[in-house]
């Protein structure tokens, strides 16, 4: 059983795939004899050659289009942008056209394709490098959208999302890529998508978060600990369709709720999260719900990023506020 990081849990992913199911390709930029820009890709040209993981054009739209069409015609591409902002050029694509295939032939088409690209902030990258665009995509009608935490859920939700039969938006934290290692084992065995995954049992409290705030949030989480509040911590995983069945059944046992997202607060998933408790949990909550996000502005450049993005002590602090009401 090995050892790996997230990234290695996608490139495991991957290969698998590829391995079992000879209509899965690869393509994007530099994902071929390079590799992919942060090695997501590494060793799947050598291994399954040009005609499976194919070097484009550095053209979204076309990268973007022509996945579509594979998917249609009986392929299972996965498609990488290089960063999150490189995708608003394939939007018309993947709202026109993969979100609404389905629908629009009655049936008669799907569109089995996976745009995967590296999302958020904390690398100190330049502007269109570190977006969270989880809730754009998450309007769309049609998509998935799914944001792994971790390298064990990296590896079975991606084998999910290329065995799913519909369009799938898989967007993977960068930050986070090598922060941590797991045993994974290489057995082809997906994870369920369009659920929860709760990451730690409590009483007092419910934290919900997804992506790279899954390590601040534990960080929190065993501060808060430590001052003798039982935390529950939720990984929502899969953004769209969202579980709130999950999240309302913690809030029933612990009556309070702390949402953390790296996107702006402003219309962001959190709120989505908070509409819904407010919707169907509001006799079970003991407190206001409360929202850690990044700010309503563009991502800083890095001397500023850190301070942008929401921290352990945000968190605590917004917990100690919701556990003060009584």
């Amino acid at each position: 059983m090995a050892q790996i990081t997230l990234i290695e849990g996608v490139t495991m992913a991957l290969a698998r795939a590829m391995e079992e199911d000879p209509s899965v390709v690869v393509l994007g930029e530099d994902v071929g004899v390079n590799g992919g820009v942060f090695r997501a890709t590494a060793g799947l040209h050598q291994r399954f050659g040009d005609n499976r993981v194919i070097d484009t054009p550095l053209a979204e739209v076309m990268i973007a289009g022509t996945t579509v069409g594979m998917a249609t015609q009986g392929m299972k591409p996965v498609a990488e942008a290089q960063f999150c902002g490189f995708t608003m050029p394939m939007i018309d694509h993947i709202m026109c056209h993969a979100g609404r295939m389905r629908n629009r032939t009655r049936g008669r088409l799907s569109c089995p394709m996976v745009l995967r690209f590296p999302s958020g902030g904390g690398i100190h990258a330049p502007e269109h490098h570190s977006e969270s665009p989880e809730a754009l995509f998450a309007h769309m009608p049609g998509l998935r959208v799914v944001i792994p935490s971790s390298p064990s859920r990296a590896y079975g939700l991606l084998l999910a999302a290329i065995r799913d039969p519909d369009p799938v938006i898989f967007m993977e934290p960068k930050r986070i890529y090598r922060w941590q290692k797991e045993e994974v084992v290489d057995d082809g065995e997906e994870l369920p998508l369009d659920v929860c995954y709760t990451l730690r049992d409590g009483n007092d409290l419910t934290l919900v978060t997804w992506g790279a705030m899954v390590k601040e949030t534990m960080q929190a989480a065993d501060q808060l600990e430590s001052q003798g509040v039982s935390v529950e911590v939720i990984d929502v995983a899969t953004i769209s369709p969202l579980d709130m069945d999950t999240i309302i059944e913690s809030v029933e046992r612990t009556g309070r709720c702390v949402i953390v997202q790296e996107a702006p607060k402003h219309c962001g998933v959190a709120s989505e999260i908070a509409a819904g408790l407010a919707d169907a949990g509001i006799w079970h909550l003991h407190a206001p719900v409360k929202r850690v996000c990044g700010y309503d502005a563009i991502m800083p450049l890095y001397r500023n990023e850190m301070k942008y993005m929401p921290s352990a002590k945000r968190i605590v602090h917004a917990a100690q506020q919701v556990l003060e009401v009584s």
